[in-house]
């Protein structure tokens, strides 16, 4: 792999074990602000990884399928992996929560993060495939802004005017409890919804973008000009549409497009142009990125599921009795289990790397 692949290597990979130190933490009823997705309306760093992963994705689509072939078999690839992706996160919102009877399928929750990674490949390649650069900045324009006047402007069946609060009077939540009914995350909406997924094409579309930009980069300060123009984009527009991960604004979609940018930028700077020894352990991930983070999904469900006893679980269990120490905050102690957890996953990610282990999903 050259320099510039390797950058975004070592971003995926960051990106994942940021992923994995917010889902795994000690307790959830003990967390550090940074470490907590918005309430609603505002931006977190704990916003940016889920945003920054489908940036990344973007960026792989360019790098991926600039020259390959626009025929059957490439859409049949993509079309599988898409499928592949959607079929993890099913398996994850299905086969945990109900094993062993397989039951209880009237409250699963259909959508869910790789889901949203699969529908998001799907189209954002095959639009790729299809399009010149100058096509996908104006589908990306027209995404952002028919989804900011949709939700803004258009009025519901009862006359009754959209707002962008949480509540079925907010166009995106609206749809998703008409359509999925109690197949979501929460009782009135669900961050990986179906109309919020439109807008996060225009996330990966950005990402296609910058890979674009990245190849035929002249000079280092234009990447970091882009990434002004998208922050400062994302925050005018966050005056009249609030920058919200739930609903995947648009105002949303610039700002964050700008930090990952912005971030690329750094990381591109120290590898490319100063030759630096920096971020490679990250890369040991990045080069496994979805097998890891389906993994970690997967065992942490499965240690909240396997009971030790009537009161604990493996999670639980472990947890109180290593972490939980009576001079330590437990914040902290919180936030020890979850970067304990990430290490976990660095010195599987390591090993893999070693033993030349790419499992491409």
């Amino acid at each position: 792999m050259n320099d510039r692949i390797e950058s975004v290597d070592i971003l995926r990979g960051f990106t994942i074990l940021a992923m994995i130190l917010v889902n795994t933490p000690g307790t959830w009823s003990h967390i550090y602000t940074p470490l907590r997705h918005a309430e609603w309306h505002g931006l977190t760093p704990t916003d940016l990884i889920f945003p920054f992963f489908l940036f990344i994705v973007g960026i792989s689509i360019y790098f991926s399928y600039k020259n390959k072939p626009n025929t059957l078999s490439t859409y049949k690839k993509i079309i599988i992996r898409s499928l592949k992706l959607i079929g993890l996160g099913l398996f994850l919102n299905l086969f945990l929560p109900y094993f062993p009877f397989f039951n209880d399928f009237e409250t699963l929750r259909v959508p869910g993060v790789l889901q949203r990674i699969g529908i998001v490949f799907l189209f954002s390649s095959l639009l790729y495939l299809n399009c010149n650069w100058r096509s996908l900045i104006v589908i990306g324009v027209i995404i952002i802004i028919g989804y900011w006047l949709c939700l803004g402007y258009i009025p519901f069946p009862d006359g009754s005017p959209p707002t962008f609060n949480r509540g079925s009077n907010n166009w995106a939540n609206y749809i998703d409890l008409n359509v999925l009914g109690k197949h979501m995350w929460k009782i009135d909406y669900d961050p990986e919804g179906l109309i919020s997924t439109i807008p996060s094409i225009a996330t990966c579309i950005s990402g296609i973008l910058i890979g674009k930009l990245l190849e035929g980069l002249t000079h280092i300060k234009h990447i970091f000009l882009v990434a002004l123009g998208f922050l400062i984009s994302g925050y005018i527009l966050n005056i009249w549409f609030p920058i919200n991960k739930a609903i995947w604004s648009s105002s949303f979609v610039l700002a964050t497009s700008g930090w990952a940018t912005l971030v690329l930028g750094v990381i591109y700077y120290l590898k490319d142009f100063k030759k630096q020894k920096f971020g490679t352990v990250f890369k040991y991930v990045g080069m496994n990125a979805i097998t890891i983070y389906f993994l970690s999904s997967f065992i942490s469900k499965s240690m909240y599921l396997i009971r030790i006893n009537e009161n604990s679980n493996i999670h639980s269990y472990i947890y109180e009795t290593i972490f939980v120490q009576s001079f330590l905050p437990e914040k902290l102690s919180s936030m020890l289990y979850a970067l304990t957890v990430v290490f976990f996953y660095l010195g599987l990610g390591y090993v893999l790397y070693k033993k030349k282990i790419f499992i491409k999903v």
